[in-house]
């Protein structure tokens, strides 16, 4: 299947994960068009790879940053181009191909049956999920229910998802955060308060050992660090916010915009 629509995309970014890439965009395209790809600063060649893939593609288009700014960021950049297209929705799934392509006409119908929520993946691993990993994001879960009053999000971390373009590039366009490895979280918190539902579809996910590709940029301490900061800020305005939040979801109102 290669479904070819106007309103909804997909959007990978992608840094220095070598020749999985090629292998990830050929997945995607096989399925879906368009496909965009956003090259955040990539140094291992795969920027003119993308490109040259792309001129022999009408349904794939590239663009390359000119230095890492972190996933969040890249994923902006294809939001804004996306609005400018007037593309509605955007699928966002990572490079390094621990995404399932074949999933994504599955995740887009979703979508388009229900424009005013966010499809998100609910991860299913198997044995090559790091231990440390799988338990880690628990604790994510946690705290991401607690911020969104349990709008329902069963999991904050997977990147596999279909958001709708406007409310997403309104959200990060606000303020300075969600550029790295906190925006997929973010991302739902925020848009959980704006009133967007989600909708949780399963997904297998795969951790590529090094030997089959796998190309890993998280880093335990540094990006545990990260989480642990943005969880701190969404506190906060959680409980500044939670007073006129109860009353308004009492009242079956909408939600302030975040």
């Amino acid at each position: 299947m290669n479904a070819v629509s106007a309103t909804h995309l997909v959007l990978i970014p992608s840094y220095n994960t070598g020749e999985q890439v090629y292998a990830t965009v050929r997945a995607a395209r096989a399925q879906w068009a368009p496909v965009w790809v956003v090259v955040d600063g990539s140094t291992d060649g795969t920027a003119e790879g993308l490109q040259a893939m792309a001129a022999a593609d009408p349904g794939l288009r590239v663009w390359v940053l000119p230095q890492n700014s972190g996933k969040g960021a890249a994923v902006l950049h294809g939001l804004q181009q996306a609005l400018a297209a007037g593309y509605t929705h955007a699928l966002a799934m990572d490079s390094d191909g621990q995404h399932p392509a074949d999933l994504i006409p599955a995740f887009m119908q979703a979508s388009i049956a229900r424009p005013d929520t966010m499809v998100l993946g609910r991860p299913v691993f198997d044995a090559s999920a790091p231990l440390l990993r799988v338990r880690g994001r628990r604790v994510s879960n946690w705290w991401t229910n607690l911020e969104t009053l349990g709008a329902g999000v069963a999991d904050s971390l997977y990147g596999f998802r279909v958001y709708p373009v406007a409310a997403l590039a309104a959200v990060m366009q606000r303020q300075p955060w969600m550029r790295r490895f906190d925006f997929d979280t973010e991302a739902v918190v925020r848009l959980a308060w704006r009133g967007i539902k989600p909708v949780n579809l399963d997904a297998p996910v795969k951790y590529l050992r090094a030997d089959e590709g796998g190309v890993s940029h998280f880093r335990y301490g540094r990006d545990n660090v990260l989480l642990s900061w943005m969880h701190t800020r969404l506190m906060v305005e959680f409980v500044l916010r939670l007073p006129a939040l109860l009353w308004r979801k009492a009242r079956r109102l909408p939600p302030f915009q975040a």
